[in-house]
This record gives structure tokens, sequence and C-alpha cells, in this order.
């Protein structure tokens, strides 16, 4: 595998250095332009009706420069009246025409004010509220899941995360398409855009504080580049990655990885033992589908289970996780079950079901 050299990340990286931006999820109920679209819409209504209402009175209003009032001095004095200016020159001179302005003038001329006021504000006050939320989330956030890659695999790997239990809200996204970042935020999740091999991107997405990290890029050397740099970041996290040829697997775990998952050779296998056995195939996929059937998964000893054959409780085990060791369930030198192993088993999915994280880094070979 070849990799880039500096100065090709150098150019990727001033590419991406204007791009790079948190977006939190949120619920857009309309879009900006069509809110101050209709705001306009009002505030000419607003003006038009106050402009019919003294045009309906206007013998009760007096013009100093010719003395009558007629549709377009109607308009003006709506004009200069909503907007506070009030030159003076139209004025009400009838006891009808000034209750009016009292009860019905003033009250559009409030009205007016709001719509023109609330709209400016709103746009001025947009940045302050999301810088306040960006804060907010980042000082709250911890021991979350970071996802570098939402394509087939990242979507499917969080997904799969997410149905053990997981949060969306402990969830962030880190992908340099902006219509991947939409489409997480759409689910739910917390998104980065921008190039995951810069530490100043995964430190947007507080890859120093995470618990895991989900690294599923459409490259092998981008998933090392990533790797190395989010090891670097966080020492503890575990790192699962991705990558598409088999032989660029031990560089990954050289890199800092804790698993690596081929994606190519993990779909062959599966493809193989679908011809052999499609009913055996169809159990595999139903295994790695969290969620619905039967799940494999990890959890803790519980205490009356201490002393005991692994198949002597109540699941289904297939191995035991003591130490960094992955044993079989009818591994010789198991023994029996200890307070500090964990048991990989087959379960039924039931809904709301959650499993225990393991902190501890996976077992190397």
């Amino acid at each position: 595998m070849k990799l880039p050299g500096h100065d090709a990340i150098a150019r990727q990286a001033g590419e991406h250095l204007t791009t790079q931006r948190v977006k939190l999820p949120r619920k857009v109920v309309e879009r900006p332009i069509r809110q101050v679209v209709e705001r306009l819409f009002m505030a000419l209504l607003v003006l038009v009706v106050t402009a019919f209402v003294v045009y309906a009175d206007h013998d009760g209003y007096h013009d100093n420069s010719d003395g009558s009032v007629d549709l377009l001095d109607a308009f003006y004095y709506a004009t200069v009246t909503l907007s506070t200016t009030g030159y003076g020159d139209i004025t009400p001179v009838s006891d009808g025409a000034r209750l009016t302005n009292i009860f019905v003038i003033t009250p559009l001329r409030v009205l007016f004010l709001i719509i023109l006021v609330g709209t400016t504000l709103e746009v001025l006050t947009e940045r302050t509220r999301e810088e306040w939320r960006l804060n907010r989330w980042r000082s709250t956030l911890r021991d979350h899941t970071v996802v570098v890659g939402f394509g087939t695999k990242g979507r499917s790997a969080v997904q799969t995360v997410c149905a053990t239990g997981l949060r969306k809200e402990q969830v962030v996204v880190v992908d340099p398409s902006a219509k991947a970042i939409e489409a997480a935020t759409a689910e739910g999740y917390a998104g980065v855009m921008g190039d995951a091999t810069r530490s100043d991107v995964l430190r947007r997405a507080e890859v120093h504080r995470a618990r895991q990290i989900i690294i599923a890029p459409q490259r092998d050397d981008t998933s090392v580049l990533v790797t190395l740099t989010a090891r670097q970041l966080n020492r503890g996290a575990k790192i699962v990655a991705a990558v598409r040829e088999e032989e660029n697997a031990p560089l990954l775990k050289q890199s800092g990885a804790d698993a690596v998952i081929t994606s190519a050779s993990a779909a062959g296998r599966l493809l193989g033992l679908s011809v052999l056995s499609p009913a055996a195939g169809m159990v595999m996929e139903d295994l790695i589908q969290q969620g619905s059937g039967l799940d494999i998964v990890e959890r803790p000893v519980v205490r009356g289970e201490v002393g005991r054959k692994p198949r002597e409780t109540d699941d289904l085990v297939v191995s035991v996780v003591r130490g960094h060791r992955v044993l079989g369930y009818d591994d010789p030198s198991l023994g029996t079950l200890q307070l500090t192993d964990r048991l990989i088993t087959i379960v039924r999915a039931t809904p709301g079901a959650q499993i225990t994280p393991d902190t501890r880094p996976l077992p190397h070979e």
C-alpha cells in the first residue's frame, strides 16, 4: 500500500481547512429564507391595512400641502407612521380619526415593529445560540463514540452500536462530505465535517475524551492515518478500524487499532458459507445484526455463575474473555468461570436490551 506524501497531506489539509465545522442535530421547521419572506409579507399586509383604515376616514385628516387626503396620501401616512418617522405634514384633526389612531393605528404600529425587529433579532442571535449549543455540547460530552466515515460501513456500525443501548446523543460522526454530515444529523447524530487525518478535526469531535472510535473511511491509507492520529490523541480509547485489503490489517494494528475488520474478506467468507449452507449463512447474518432474532453479545460474569462451567450457565456461551485471551467454551485451560471473566454469548434479542461495555483494550494476537 502506498501512503500519500507530506505534500499531498498538506494540500488536502489546505482544501478542508475552511470547511471544518461542527453540526448538531436539530429539527428544522422551515427554511430561514421562507421565514423572512413570510414576515415581510405580514409587514406589507399591516401597511396596507393601515393605509385603508386611514383612507376610510380621510375626511378626519388634514394635509398641509392641499388640505385633502387621497389614497396615495393614506399610504404615505401609513408608511411614516408605522416606521415611527412622523413628519407631521398629515395629521388627524377629527375626534374619530384620533380615536382610530389610538385604538387601531398604534396597535398596528407595534405589530409592524415586532415583525421587523423580531426578524432582525433572530438573524443576529442565531450565531450566538449556535455557539452556546456547541459550548454546552462540548462541556457535557464524555465517554462517547466517534465514527469516522458515514458510508455503508460506518452507518451500519453505528446502527449496530445504538441497537445495544447507546444513545444517539453519544455518537459523533466525522466525514469530509457535507451530504454525509447532513444524513448523520438527520438521523440524530452530531456531525463534524472535515478531514479526520487532521488532529484539529478530531479534537472538534472530542476524540481525546471518547471511549471508543470506529474508523471506516473509503480508503485504507486514510484508515492508517486516522488511526495514528486518533491513538496519539487518546491512548485509552478502544479503536476498531475497517480495511478493504487483508494485507493492510497488520499495519492498522501497528498504528494503534485494537481490532481490524477486513471488509472484503469478511464478505467473502460469508458468501462462501452461504454457498456451503444457505441456512448457516442466514444464521450468521442474523447474529451480526443486532436488535432482531439472535444476537451475539458480550457481558460480565455474574456472581451466581462463578465456579460453574460455561455450559452450566443459562445463556449459550461460545467464548470466554479472560484477561487478554479469548478462550473457547471447551478450552481445557479454561476451568470454571471467574468473576473477572466476560462471556460472549448467543441470546434472543429483546427490545431495550443493553450490553455492558468492556472498557479494556481488545486482546492482540
